[in-house]
């Protein structure tokens, strides 16, 4: 148990809200709601499985605000009290073991594919580079009242987020989505209150938190997931995200998880990274080295992490004050029990290859052979860690046809 002092050790983000250890389980796209967007007894089991693995705070997949506005088919929506029973047994699945449970909330904005929505809404009518474009809807403006109603549904599911049993929140900020297309000076090129400066583009995230806050309460955990940047020439930069997440801190947010990258420049699936950063294991540790200098606001810090080492040894640094776990758990539900323990196994993820560089290329078959692991948990079967590739492709075409490969998310 010394080599995981660490770890193991509990975190209070306030007099009233104390994780149990500092393994934050991240947040990973399911797919699995009902054809209403609704939880069902798979995510109940799914959740269930990673409370009692061990996670001092588990985070769900992406809840959408708005059923007109769908990332992928099988999106969790709460928009209204309708069903609020089903997201209480959600609640009660995922907080089993003295686990803390906060429901990620999400708009797509215009990252939403071909087929799944009507139409795709964004700061500015900027499309995609053209080789991503074709999988997406042209989008429009949105309207200044429009704007404001996506601050008061975010504001809403957060509290029926609350209300259902869940104990905190995160908004995520991150990956390309609304809030990140706000966010970035390339998608966003209004030229009113809402674009222009940070301080302009930063002002629909604050107005997210400011009004959330004013409808949970003070002693409700709400947490951000941000860009550390987007790795675009001229887009979100390490120093906008600096500036973002001090004023995220004056605010009194309670929990940042940096990531980084877009569907365009997708460095949060270890893409690109370097053979230096690698051998740090997290992808984004010097960007929040940096940080812990200037702000005190508690980080965790998510992509990379395998060993228990390098886990205790970012922990020891200082460079977060929780590791974020996403991968590893789709594989293994139980991994932080198996860390407390000291009987880790050996995690040879590497990226999940079918020789068919057309497939390959693309990475889309990873995050689909990622899904059907969490798919395996959610019907009560173990995971398998060395499944084909080639056969999870077959299976998947099967199923779904290759549609599949344009309706899927990290």
């Amino acid at each position: 148990m010394s080599s995981t002092t660490l770890l193991s050790e509990p975190m209070e983000l306030s007099n009233k809200v104390k994780i149990k250890n500092r393994i934050f389980k991240s947040a990973m796209s399911e797919g699995l709601s009902t054809k209403n967007h609704l939880p069902n007894d798979q995510l109940l089991r799914l959740y269930k499985a990673w409370a009692e693995g061990g996670a001092g705070l588990v985070v769900t997949g992406n809840v959408m605000v708005d059923r007109r506005a769908l990332g992928e088919p099988r999106n969790v929506v709460l928009e209204d009290d309708n069903n609020l029973s089903l997201f209480k047994k959600w609640a009660n699945a995922g907080t089993k073991n003295n686990t803390q449970l906060w429901m990620q909330i999400n708009h797509p904005g215009k990252q939403v594919f071909k087929g799944v929505v009507k139409e795709a809404v964004a700061p500015s009518a900027v499309p995609f580079e053209s080789k991503l474009q074709r999988f997406f809807p042209l989008c429009r403006a949105l309207t200044v009242l429009e704007i404001r109603e996506i601050i008061n549904r975010f504001a809403q599911t957060a509290l029926l987020a609350k209300r259902a049993g869940f104990t905190g929140v995160q908004i995520h900020a991150a990956h390309g989505y609304l809030i990140s297309q706000f966010l970035s000076p390339i998608h966003n090129k209004r030229m009113d209150e809402w674009g222009g400066p940070i301080e302009n583009r930063f002002r629909f995230l604050s107005e997210i938190y400011l009004t959330m806050r004013e409808k949970v309460g003070d002693d409700f955990p709400i947490g951000v997931k941000i860009n550390s940047s987007d790795f675009s020439k001229a887009g979100f930069s390490e120093e906008e995200s600096q500036f973002v997440i001090e004023k995220l801190d004056n605010l009194g947010v309670n929990l940042i998880e940096i990531s980084g990258g877009t569907y365009e420049k997708p460095e949060m699936t270890g893409k690109n990274v370097k053979a230096s950063t690698m051998k740090r294991e997290a992808y984004f540790m010097d960007y929040a080295e940096k940080l812990k200098k200037k702000s005190n606001v508690p980080l965790v810090l998510t992509g990379g992490f395998r060993t228990l080492e390098g886990m205790e040894h970012a922990l020891h640094e200082n460079a977060t004050d929780m590791i974020g776990l996403a991968r590893p758990m789709a594989i293994y539900p139980n991994f932080p029990n198996l860390l407390m323990e000291n009987d880790v196994p050996t995690l040879g993820i590497s990226p999940v290859k079918t020789g068919l560089s057309f497939i390959d290329d693309r990475a889309m078959l990873e995050l689909t052979w990622y899904s059907q692991q969490l798919e395996r948990i959610a019907k009560g079967k173990a995971t398998k860690p060395s499944f084909s590739p080639l056969l999870s492709l077959f299976l998947t075409l099967a199923k779904n046809g290759k549609e599949v490969f344009q309706q899927r998310r990290a």
